[in-house]
């Protein structure tokens, strides 16, 4: 599948009309992960976003030295690792790939100029960061209720 296509479908690039999605296909870099491969980790900084074309991540949060917690996935066309785009770039969890997976990488800091740059994609892609942290802020608030109430 070609980039455009992978944009056009994503939860954070869906918005924008194609030649904005040209803009950011510029910056897009293709990667694969092999499953077990941790991608991002939580405590340390950020600089790559991504984009899922295909695969599954496991997004982790580490409790203490040896206890990890799966909370949520990202799978195709979904966003992680937006930390790289939001101050101070600090990984808010840990994300592994459980299968192979292959996604569209972002420099994190060159969307964030996009603002400066492109105010109108800049505006869109921050929105669409900030519904994808509301989602999983909301997912982590029913998932701890869930375990609350079981308590």
């Amino acid at each position: 599948m070609d980039k455009l296509e992978v944009l056009k479908r994503s939860d954070l690039f869906r918005e924008l009309a194609d030649d904005q999605l040209a803009v950011i296909s510029e910056m897009a870099t293709e990667r694969t992960f092999e499953p077990g491969a941790v991608i991002c980790k939580q405590g340390r900084i950020e600089e790559k976003m991504y984009v899922i074309e295909h695969g599954l991540v496991a997004i982790v949060l580490e409790v203490g030295q040896l206890a990890q917690r799966q909370v949520q996935a990202a799978a195709d066309f979904e966003g992680f690792g937006w930390s790289a785009v939001i101050e101070p770039h600090v990984c808010t969890a840990t994300v592994i790939a459980r299968e192979k997976t292959k996604a569209l990488s972002f420099v994190g800091r060159d969307l964030c100029d996009l603002c400066d740059n492109q105010p109108l994609i800049g505006c869109k892609v921050c929105r669409a960061v900030a519904r994808t942290v509301a989602s999983r802020l909301r997912q982590a608030y029913v998932q701890l209720l869930g375990v609350t109430a079981q308590e």
